[in-house]
């Protein structure tokens, strides 16, 4: 099977239309598709630049992607309003251009191991429970409360797609350090405190 960052290069190299949609990368990677996925969406947030307004839509989408994982869906559902909204091409080049060479060096280290992690229904299901949570925090529109968690999404979907359940099993640790994290800013948020160690001291 072809390299995600091969199969996406390829993609939008030869796309012709002015606009991506949803349906698009559905037929792309008709394989593995939830794990492709979860690694499209949360590239945006994962990357280190900054990236506003990204994380609540597509925080929504994983949100509704991990859901059905956890129902143990074996193709994605989305409304057509979703699977058929435009994202601009040049918008979508100019990301995959930043995180091509993140492709790159997490797929340099990945290979088929503790496959039934990734391919089980009880362990794909924990998978998406786990991803459900961080979807969540993702939504919430807090700064510091998306990079982390969206990384983990990142490498727990890219272990799913490559069938490498060590790598999954290091993005759900992720996944949990991220709701960690971010539970305790949002706590402290909540609390009035200007960063976690005020909140402590109270």
């Amino acid at each position: 099977m072809a390299r995600l960052s091969k199969k996406l290069q390829d993609f939008f190299e030869d796309h012709k239309s002015p606009e991506v949609y949803l349906t698009d990368i559905l037929k792309l990677v008709e394989e593995r598709v939830f794990g492709v996925l979860f690694v499209i969406l949360s590239l945006p947030s994962a990357l280190p630049i900054p990236a506003p307004g990204y994380s609540t839509p597509f925080g929504f989408l994983m949100l509704l992607l991990a859901l059905q994982l956890t129902i143990g869906a074996k193709t994605p559902w989305f409304p057509q309003c979703i699977a058929k909204y435009p994202v601009k091409l040049e918008t979508a080049q100019v990301f995959l251009k930043i995180g091509l060479p993140w492709l790159h060096r997490i797929e340099a280290i990945t290979r088929q191991r503790l496959s039934f992690v990734c391919t089980a229904l009880p362990s794909r299901m924990i998978i998406g429970i786990v991803i459900t949570l961080v979807s969540i925090l993702m939504i919430i529109p807090i700064p510091g409360t998306n990079t982390l968690p969206a990384i983990s999404i990142f490498v727990t979907g890219f272990g799913l797609q490559e069938h490498d359940g060590a790598i999954s099993l290091a993005g759900l640790t992720l996944c949990i350090l991220g709701i960690v994290l971010s539970t305790s800013i949002i706590i402290a948020t909540a609390w009035g405190s200007s960063s976690l160690m005020d909140l402590i001291r109270i």
